[in-house]
């Protein structure tokens, strides 16, 4: 702007010393002047325009820029959420590890008992009193009723007091843990005045037999008595030695709470 005004007051200072007459010579020298600032006035509106053009060019770099810049943004912004998933379940699987270490730990005490009652019960295992079993991931033991009864009685007889008080004196220690006796008869139909059926020849056996335990120092608390009659056989009742399998006492070794699954999950699907 400045130069396009000093051109123009030249040229004005030029008409005027000519209408006063200038020489020859400064007439020259101010047309020379005057040239010279055309071409530095058309060499700065050159310069003007390759400035407009490259602010141009970094106006749109710069939006490109931008535009990058948000949605590199964005992608942050995806990330950080990611790794906040990341950090969530990565503290889950540490909780599920602790538990799992946890149950194994108490699996293997559990473990380590059982096989504490075995060496237990072993002598009386040898002298054939009775045999122990895995029945359903539960530890049974099992007697025979030809040791503790007479045939169609619930009466235990001196040889079964017997085998019972050897059997009591390993449950009494155990402490910590609850028995259920269970009485089991072949499919041999009774039909006798004090047992109608098998069912109340199978309850009233398990019944003297936890009373027993209960006066030989088995704390009653822990133990209790079922009956299933013919209906839980243990072998085919197609034979003999089948049959007298079938007529059996089993005590079983009931899991603790602690050892049972957690069902408060389920309470939000019981209707109220």
């Amino acid at each position: 702007m400045n130069s396009i005004f000093k051109a123009s007051v030249l040229t004005a200072f030029c008409l005027s010393m000519a209408a006063c007459g200038p020489s020859q010579e400064e007439y020259d020298a101010l047309l020379n002047s005057s040239n010279q600032l055309k071409e530095q006035l058309a060499s700065s509106e050159q310069s003007n325009g390759e400035l407009q053009s490259k602010l141009s060019q970094m106006s749109s770099e710069n939006k490109k820029m931008a535009e990058k810049l948000a949605a590199l943004g964005q992608n942050v912004e995806a990330l950080l959420g990611q790794k906040s998933e990341l950090a969530s379940d990565l503290e889950a699987t540490r909780a599920r590890e602790a538990k799992l270490r946890e149950e194994q730990e108490a699996q293997k005490k559990r473990m380590e008992q059982y096989r504490k009652v075995i060496k237990q019960f072993q002598e009386l295992v040898n002298s054939g009193k009775l045999s122990i079993k895995i029945v359903d991931g539960q530890m049974v033991v099992q007697m025979a009723s030809s040791i503790l009864f007479e045939t169609g009685q619930a009466k235990l007889s001196e040889e079964g007091e017997l085998a019972l008080a050897d059997l009591a004196n390993i449950l009494a220690t155990i402490k910590d843990r609850k028995f259920q006796v269970a009485g089991h008869t072949d499919n041999v139909p009774i039909n006798s005045k004090k047992f109608p059926s098998n069912w109340e020849l199978s309850t009233a056996r398990a019944v003297n037999v936890v009373k027993f335990l209960q006066e030989n120092g088995v704390d009653p608390k822990n133990i209790s008595a079922a009956g299933y009659a013919e209906y839980r056989p243990s072998e085919s009742n197609d034979t003999k030695d089948g049959q007298a399998a079938n007529r059996r006492i089993e005590i079983t070794l009931l899991p603790n709470l602690n050892e049972l699954p957690d069902l408060s999950d389920l309470q939000k699907d019981i209707r109220k």
